[in-house]
């Protein structure tokens, strides 16, 4: 029995004993057996979910704008990316946050491969977050590097700790929106990247 346990941990990431207790510990207090057949190997499982899940702790999502393309026809208009799956969670109640982002930017002499705009808003999404936040932090992250003209993130979300516990509403989504640059000073560019949205 040992050895196969030692089997199955093999290559898996190491799991601290305080972090598996602390675990073990809220499943007894949820009400039930952290020793019973079925969550023996859940505080380890638990903890390794965690560390995926908050994966963006350990990268600077900048990074994924760091090889820009100037070879692109001239062209100088509208780069929009829509409903980007994502999924978080809220630094509240450490619920699930489950969404989408629409990312747009209007560059001004380079541009970036389009799945560097979902590797950005993932390496913020896995992070403990408020919507807000991860909205601003996205698209400031996109002005700073890319000095583009303008830049847009809408960001639509579900909040589990507000669907599957307290008011108890499912169905019910948030939408936040950052605007920066052109996006923000003129309402024609504004009206334009919003409607192509689908706002």
């Amino acid at each position: 029995m040992a050895l196969a346990l030692e089997a199955r941990e093999a290559g898996k990431l190491p799991v601290p004993d305080n972090v598996a207790e602390a675990v073990r510990t809220l499943i007894e207090w949820a009400g039930d057996d952290p020793s019973r057949e079925g969550l023996r190997d859940t505080p380890k499982r638990v903890a390794r979910a965690w560390r995926e899940y908050c994966a963006g702790y350990d990268e600077d999502p900048a990074v994924h704008l760091a090889r820009t393309f100037e070879e692109v026809g001239g062209y100088d208009e509208l780069v929009l990316l829509k409903d980007i799956p994502f999924q978080s969670h809220c630094e509240h109640h450490m619920a699930p946050i489950i969404g989408t982002a629409s990312i747009a930017y209007m560059p001004k002499e380079r541009v970036v491969g389009i799945s560097k705009l979902a590797r950005v808003l993932n390496g913020y999404a896995r992070r403990l977050q408020v919507q807000e936040r991860l909205t601003a932090e996205v698209a400031q992250c996109i002005h700073d590097y890319l000095k583009p003209s303008g830049v847009a993130v809408v960001i639509e979300a579900s909040h589990s700790c507000m669907t599957a516990r307290g008011v108890r509403t499912p169905g019910v989504k948030m939408t936040t929106s950052r605007l920066l640059g052109c996006f923000l000073d003129d309402p024609r560019s504004r009206e334009e990247v919003l409607s192509l949205m689908g706002y």
